[in-house]
């Protein structure tokens, strides 16, 4: 835990506020030493040098039809027999967290109900700081830190979103690779692209294409290939699904579609 810390404190020198992430869940035992060297780090620190936020999940019960918040007081429950007492809680949720539901979760939790913020699935990741500010959860970790600032800017934020959401003119790229039925596998190029997108004001169109589905005959294939605006080839392992991707190269380069090989 002692390495821990001091790796932590290393990375906030000449920083005004450092933000640690510790993944997983609670009570794994692969995250328990980070989780004590949090611990320790937050008694010596003091109290308004450092805030617990724990991220927790209110599950929708379809067959009962409302928020289960179980989930939620057992997390807390758990973090606290560890030794950390969180200051502020994210919900993730499909719906609304009503004002009874965050009061039921506050006095479960012993976190005060303006402490209990939601963190409602939405559209476009990028609205997710916007609801939260409009929660006022910035002004809450700033109160609670003893910090004083102004308000935030956030219209280049709003653009971004604006942008995201309302794009003047849209495109669609081909990505053709091997493990497209794992989309996560690709989920760095494909946020790439989506940044693109945003950049030139274009709502980005994803199709994952199985390169070894371009290896049949052209009557197959061809119309995979024939509405893309352009195309990116992943990387990919051994020798499945290597014709494929050669013939989409091909294509794009005798049709003059723009390509890009990673």
């Amino acid at each position: 835990t002692d390495e821990i810390k001091a790796t932590i404190r290393a990375a906030a020198q000449d920083v005004d506020l450092l933000i640690v992430e510790v993944g997983g869940t609670i009570g794994d035992i692969e995250g328990l030493p980070f989780v004590e060297a949090i611990r320790q780090l937050m008694l010596e620190e003091g109290r308004e040098n450092a805030i617990s936020i724990h991220l927790t999940l209110i599950p929708y019960l379809k067959a009962a039809g409302e928020l289960k918040t179980k989930p939620t007081q057992h997390s807390v429950q758990k973090l606290r027999e560890i030794g950390i007492q969180p200051d502020v809680l994210l919900c993730r949720c499909e719906y609304p967290v009503e004002e009874s539901l965050r009061k039921k979760i506050a006095m479960f939790t012993n976190v005060p109900a303006d402490a209990v913020f939601a963190c409602q699935d939405a559209p476009c990741i990028y609205d997710v700081p916007l609801m939260l500010h409009e929660q006022g959860l910035d002004r809450k970790i700033i109160e609670r830190l003893n910090i004083w600032t102004a308000e935030p800017k956030l219209d280049e934020w709003r653009a971004i979103v604006k942008k995201f959401t309302e794009p003047t003119h849209e495109v669609v790229i081909g990505i053709v690779g091997k493990y497209v039925h794992l989309v996560e596998s690709y989920k760095s190029l494909n946020e790439a692209l989506a940044h693109g997108g945003i950049h030139h004001d274009a709502r980005v169109v994803l199709r994952h294409i199985d390169s070894e589905k371009l290896e049949g005959p052209e009557a197959e294939w061809l119309p995979m290939l024939e509405s893309l605006d352009g195309i990116l080839i992943p990387g990919g392992f051994g020798r499945r699904g290597t014709e494929g991707k050669i013939r989409a190269v091909q294509y794009a380069r005798e049709q003059q579609v723009p390509l890009f090989g990673i």
